[in-house]
């Protein structure tokens, strides 16, 4: 069998899709960072009031602790509605910086003085919430600066309250929260964006793959092309098969150039096509045996005893097929001229399949080099595109037998 030419690249290729690149770490974490802030806001807004309310003792100032315990609680809602489905989050951690600062500077009229040391308070799980919350909305940059505002108003706070010890202790107990909470929630952080590139790196390298893929699928599929047609005819006429005046001849070598015209611009399939024949694709179906006439209509030096039955199958299964029959049937011509084939088309259940059978020297099939193109591409590569199979059965001095199969799953 000739070799097939290496050809140049496709002049026309289908486009690629365009990269999506997806970030399914960032997405996650930034469901965690919405969600756990405004459920943690939420529930301390309301564990706080029923605290607050709760110890009304002198200095505290029950008017106002009852203004601001409403003005807090209502916030809470306020802020977890707007963490959800609000985007100014910064805004937000805004307001709730400056309420919980105002909140710690007046401790002296929200807080009994039995309850503040200790640093159980309610103030204090307010000043809390606010600083761990920080660290979740706000990029370090800031949420830093904002939990250190809230340890220092605190601090404050309680020294005007004249609980220099709660001053300086809660002060720290916030400085630290500030620093370890800042850390973890950077070091989630920065997680995510090393998944996430990961992750693009992994899709880059599938659609990289994929294209390579397609390009060696185009190249093979330009090699059969050109090995079923041009390197076919030219075979055979130098094998003396075909009369240098014949008709067939200047028949072939028309259809030839289609093919290489094709294979320049429309990848448009040529050999083995018959005019009006169904274009591949779009579950349209095409007469497999009408297909096989007249590629034999192509063969007359061929003797070949014919036997098909109707049988409709989609066109790119009809492409392929025919390929593949044309393929076996010329191999008989250039390495068995003068025997005797027979070609069979039979539907069996959900079977399709098509025999090419030859009475010449025959060959075996396991000493035919790996670099020979014919039977592993032309035949079993065009065969496997569509779900098909190819069977060679040979063997020196006792012909060959091809068999074709396609499975109607459908």
């Amino acid at each position: 069998m000739p070799e097939p030419v290496e050809p140049s690249p496709p002049l026309v290729t289908e486009a690629s899709p365009p990269l999506v690149t997806e970030m399914p770490a960032a997405s996650a974490l930034g469901w965690v960072y919405t969600v756990f802030p405004a459920m943690l806001r939420l529930t301390c807004g309301v564990a706080c009031a029923v605290v607050a309310l709760a110890v009304r003792t002198p200095p505290v100032s029950t008017p106002l602790l009852i203004v601001v315990v409403t003005l807090l609680t209502g916030w809470s809602l306020l802020f977890a509605g707007w963490m959800v489905w609000r985007d100014a989050r910064g805004l937000a951690m805004a307001v709730d910086i400056g309420l919980t600062v105002g909140t710690c500077l007046l401790i002296r009229h929200l807080v009994a003085s039995e309850v503040l040391p200790g640093e159980v308070s309610w103030v204090a799980i307010q000043a809390s919430t606010s600083v761990i919350i920080a660290q979740f909305v706000l990029p370090m940059s800031r949420s830093v600066p904002a939990g250190l505002l809230v340890a220092a108003a605190y601090g404050l706070g309680a020294h005007l309250a004249g609980n220099d010890d709660e001053a300086i202790g809660h002060l720290v107990t916030l400085t630290v929260q500030t620093g370890s909470t800042a850390a973890l929630a950077n070091v989630a952080r920065r997680s995510s964006r090393l998944a996430d590139a990961a992750f693009a790196g992994y899709q880059q390298a599938a659609r990289a793959a994929l294209t390579a893929r397609a390009a060696r699928e185009a190249e093979r599929q330009q090699n059969r092309d050109l090995h079923d047609t041009v390197l076919s005819t030219l075979t055979v006429v130098g094998l003396g098969a075909v009369a240098g005046q014949s008709p067939l001849l200047r028949d072939r070598a028309a259809s030839d150039l289609r093919t290489l015209a094709a294979l320049a611009g429309s990848r448009e399939p040529a050999y083995g096509s018959t005019p009006g024949a169904e274009p591949l694709g779009g579950g349209q179906v095409t007469a497999l045996d009408q297909r096989l006439r007249v590629l034999l209509g192509r063969l007359p030096e061929l003797r070949a005893q014919v036997a098909l039955e109707p049988c409709e199958v989609p066109a790119p299964v009809a492409e392929a097929v025919a390929h593949s029959a044309a393929e076996a049937l010329s191999n008989v011509l250039r390495h068995a001229p003068g025997a005797t084939a027979s070609v069979r088309l039979t539907r069996a259940g959900h079977t399709v399949s098509v025999e090419v059978v030859d009475d010449g020297p025959g060959f075996d099939p396991e000493t035919v080099p790996r670099h020979r193109y014919g039977l592993r591409e032309s035949v079993h590569g065009r065969m496997a595109t569509v779900g098909g199979r190819a069977e060679v059965d040979s063997a020196p001095g006792r012909g060959t037998r091809i068999r074709l199969e396609w499975p109607d799953v459908d």
